[in-house]
């Protein structure tokens, strides 16, 4: 519990974690309001064929804030801290207090899941917001069970951004590759056009937890497994290298 405890006091104490903090809370709400103001009147109408995820394309493209605490909590440690510290590493100091590199990556994992659910309900509060300031009268409901799904999507992406900035020990290229499949171009919808194998990679199973896609694969419980095991996978991959590197090097 030290451990965790300090792990969180360090997440909170990086300056990058307020923008992360900033974007996971704005850009879900941004994303389903600029949608919901596109089919305002087709859902006025009745006509809209989107319905469903009215609300939640906020939720399932607005994950930039836990990508960047995932990555943040991993590459934090491996930049070099000032002359007056020696130029070395925040890695090696964390490492002096907690012996155990696995029960550090445990506490660090720790720290970001319980940030990543927090900001998801907030995030989620100001996403109906945002939506029923729009749409009003015309909000469809959010379902619970759809709303739990978006909270665990959001921990396992935050994870999963994690265990990849462990294997890599650099923030970039982690950063660069999950904010762009989230946001801009998804590799899994253009690999699904070559094999459905695709369907089964962790942001598209993680997506069946709580959109309706109009070709669901999964089921929302089954889509939830997939990319819980892909996060289990990662994680256990991650800590192996972790403990058999030269954390120093």
């Amino acid at each position: 519990m030290r451990a965790f405890n300090a792990e969180l006091s360090k997440l909170f104490s990086l300056p990058g974690i307020w923008l992360a903090l900033l974007i996971g809370a704005v850009a879900p709400a941004v994303i389903a309001a600029l949608d919901s103001t596109a089919q305002k009147e087709e859902i006025i109408a009745g006509v809209s064929t989107r319905l469903s995820e009215v609300g939640y394309i906020g939720l399932g493209l607005g994950v930039q804030g836990v990508i960047i605490l995932g990555v943040l909590a991993v590459s934090s440690e491996y930049l070099a801290e000032g002359n007056e510290s020696g130029g070395g590493q925040q890695i090696t100091t964390s490492l002096t207090v907690v012996s155990s590199k696995i029960h550090f990556l445990l506490a660090k994992a720790g720290a970001v899941t319980v940030i990543s659910i927090l900001l998801s309900v907030v995030a989620i509060m100001t996403t109906v917001s945002a939506t029923h300031l729009v749409l009003g009268e015309y909000t469809p409901a959010f379902e619970w069970p759809k709303l739990l799904g978006a909270v665990c999507y959001w921990a396992f992406t935050a994870l999963l951004a994690f265990g990849i900035t462990v294997l890599t020990k650099h923030g970039m290229i982690p950063l660069a590759v999950l904010i762009i499949n989230t946001s801009f171009v998804s590799f899994s919808f253009l690999l699904s056009k070559v094999t459905k194998l695709a369907l089964y990679l962790p942001d598209r199973a993680g997506f069946e937890m709580f959109m309706f896609l109009s070709n669901r694969f999964l089921t929302p419980f089954t889509g939830g497994l997939v990319m819980f095991a892909w996060v289990v996978v990662l994680l256990i991959a991650a800590a192996i290298v972790f403990h058999r590197r030269d954390v120093a090097s």
